[in-house]
């Protein structure tokens, strides 16, 4: 055993920062807040989902589905982005590889912890998943092709922590078409659902691809940005030429999802179809205006797309912070795609007047507490795996 970590732990390397007294802190902190969120989650299954969650019969997703489609959006986004350099050969992206992969992992593991507590009984799913397949249900390819991506995940980080890099090419190779399988099938939960007329349509499944590179670049930028300023260690050239590529990647992307944006509206809006018409006004001057314009526009699209041409993707600092805003406003892109699907009721088009136009919903202490978890939990992952992983060392790939 010892020879094994011996192979995959880096034995060279040293952390400045992970040996000090706030990186220390900030990881017990984070261990509480994750703590108190799985208490919350705990204290959900007892007491009962339909007295814990603001979730209703009408609208059954709320919060931590948002939460949960995040997570593995930017895993899956991690996981393209990295294997541009050492699975598709493109040499200026090879240095992003290692830190990349770990946090593609981590993050769909938190992902995994939030969606636990959200469907109620995950012993249930784990175990039926497995003797009882549905091979007709899109919610049972989800959990089998996101369960072999993460498998694929594992492997290839440790056989690309013990240098192995061509083996570790394939199980990338097969760990990007199982995350792009299974992301794709994740758009298609949303938009095989006839009876909701935001999400049906073809136009689910390639967003949820692109968005993920988009959600992936942000990410990549934020946390190897983040990594050095930890670590004390100065940016090699090779690691910010690479990043700069990654910026320049995630221009275009922003770009192209403006560009699907503004076709959804003028698809959704042009002779006022039911239900699509009224989600897109709740998104455009509804209740849902704040979180679009300030959060998915400004928050999500411009402010890092603007920041990245001004600094002509020089900058890492300026980019990082851009990229970070961007990470804010992806998650509230995803809270925003996962409730304006069901908040437009499905009698809207008989004229009945005397039942809500809008159904109403607000998370709960438990919601937030259990997504917070799924943040902090995410972060000790990061700290750790810098700390255990000697900031992966980047240059070394």
């Amino acid at each position: 055993m010892n020879a094994m970590l011996a192979k995959v732990l880096p034995q060279e390397g040293g952390l400045e920062g992970s040996r000090s007294g706030l990186y220390n802190g900030v990881i017990v902190l984070m261990g509480l807040f994750t703590l108190v969120g799985v208490a919350f989650g705990v204290h959900a299954m007892f007491i009962g989902h339909e007295h814990a969650y603001g979730v209703t019969r009408e609208v059954p997703w709320g919060l931590m589905l948002a939460a949960y489609v995040f997570f593995v959006v930017t895993s899956t986004g991690l996981c393209l982005v990295s294997s541009i350099g050492h699975v598709f050969g493109f040499e200026t992206f090879h240095p992003i590889a290692k830190r990349s992969v770990f946090l593609a992992i981590a993050t769909i593991v938190s992902g995994f912890l939030v969606i636990a507590f959200e469907i109620e009984n995950p012993w249930r799913m784990a175990i039926y998943n497995v003797i009882s397949p549905n091979l007709s249900s899109n919610i049972w390819w989800m959990g089998t092709l996101y369960g072999a991506y993460l498998f694929f995940m594992l492997i290839e980080f440790a056989l690309l922590q013990a240098g192995k890099h061509k083996i570790a090419g394939m199980c990338g190779l097969l760990g990007v078409i199982s995350g792009v399988a299974a992301h794709s099938n994740l758009g298609a939960v949303f938009g095989l659902l006839n009876g909701r007329e935001y999400w049906h349509g073809p136009y689910m499944p390639i967003y949820f691809i692109v968005s993920a590179m988009m959600s992936g670049c942000a990410t990549v930028i934020f946390f190897h940005w983040l990594g050095y300023k930890i670590n004390g260690w100065k940016m090699s050239e090779k690691l910010e030429e690479s990043l700069r590529s990654v910026a320049k990647l995630g221009a275009l992307l922003y770009i192209v999802i403006m560009f699907f944006t503004t076709w959804k509206f003028i698809a959704g809006m042009s002779g006022q179809p039911p239900g699509e018409y009224e989600a897109f006004m709740a998104l455009l001057n509804g209740p849902f205006a704040t979180n679009f314009w300030y959060g998915e526009v400004a928050l999500g699209l411009v402010i890092p797309f603007v920041i990245i041409l001004a600094v002509r993707a020089r900058n890492l600092t300026a980019m990082a912070i851009g990229s970070a805003a961007s990470i804010v406003g992806i998650f509230v892109m995803r809270y925003d795609l996962v409730l304006i699907g069901q908040i437009i009721p499905g009698f809207h088009e008989l004229n009945i007047v005397d039942l809500p136009h809008i159904l109403p919903y607000a998370p709960t202490l438990h919601e937030w507490m259990v997504t917070i978890s799924g943040f902090t939990f995410c972060g000790i992952l990061f700290m750790m795996g810098e700390r255990l992983f000697r900031g992966h060392l980047s240059e070394d790939h």
